[in-house]
């Protein structure tokens, strides 16, 4: 889904251009409209809503030379609906992966089990199961494995994911923090 095309400067400042002729308004339009599109992604469940609004300016950046002069109406018209075919993109795409198994977790403990940690398991189940799928697998995915083969499938995640590593770490962050604060709730 994720192209590595990347806008130069002229096209970059061509966008702006079409945005509006004042360059500080033009500037002002595009903060505004991608705050719109990460809010837009995020309330339709991605799990990366800041590179999926990226994606949409690269997509519309990219087409922009040949419908500058001849394109008619509101410029954030138009990137919306680039947004929800992006949108239905990343949604075909999630559910081409396979959902992660349900894990039994009664033999984990060797001792007898102790309330308070099948509360902890309880509430951690209850959790995962409030975050949406993609971020979900994401996560679990993402704390794996061990030593140098967590390293390892970490690029490989990074790699199908056509993102950089740093900008997996930042998402698995991201979900960990839900994840804690969804935790201190059900566990108070």
């Amino acid at each position: 889904m994720r192209t590595n095309w990347q806008p130069t400067p002229d096209e970059f400042n061509l966008f702006l251009r079409w945005l509006d002729q004042d360059a500080e308004k033009a500037a002002n339009r595009y903060e505004s409209i991608r705050r719109n599109l990460i809010a837009i992604f995020n309330r339709r469940g991605c799990h990366c809503p800041e590179d999926l609004a990226d994606e949409t300016f690269n997509r519309v950046m990219r087409r922009l030379p040949k419908m500058f002069d001849t394109y008619e109406g509101e410029p954030a018209r138009y990137i919306v609906a680039v947004a929800r075919n992006l949108h239905l993109e990343y949604v075909q795409q999630a559910e081409k992966q396979e959902p992660l198994p349900e894990h039994d977790h009664t033999d984990l403990s060797v001792d007898a089990p102790d309330d308070s940690k099948e509360h902890e398991y309880g509430c951690l189940e209850h959790c995962l199961k409030q975050i949406p799928l993609p971020q979900r697998k994401l996560v679990v995915s993402y704390y794996n494995e061990n030593k140098r083969a967590k390293i390892d499938h970490r690029k490989q995640m990074a790699d199908e994911l056509g993102i950089g590593l740093n900008a997996l770490r930042i998402r698995a962050h991201r979900i960990r923090a839900s994840l804690e604060d969804c935790l201190k709730q059900c566990l108070r």
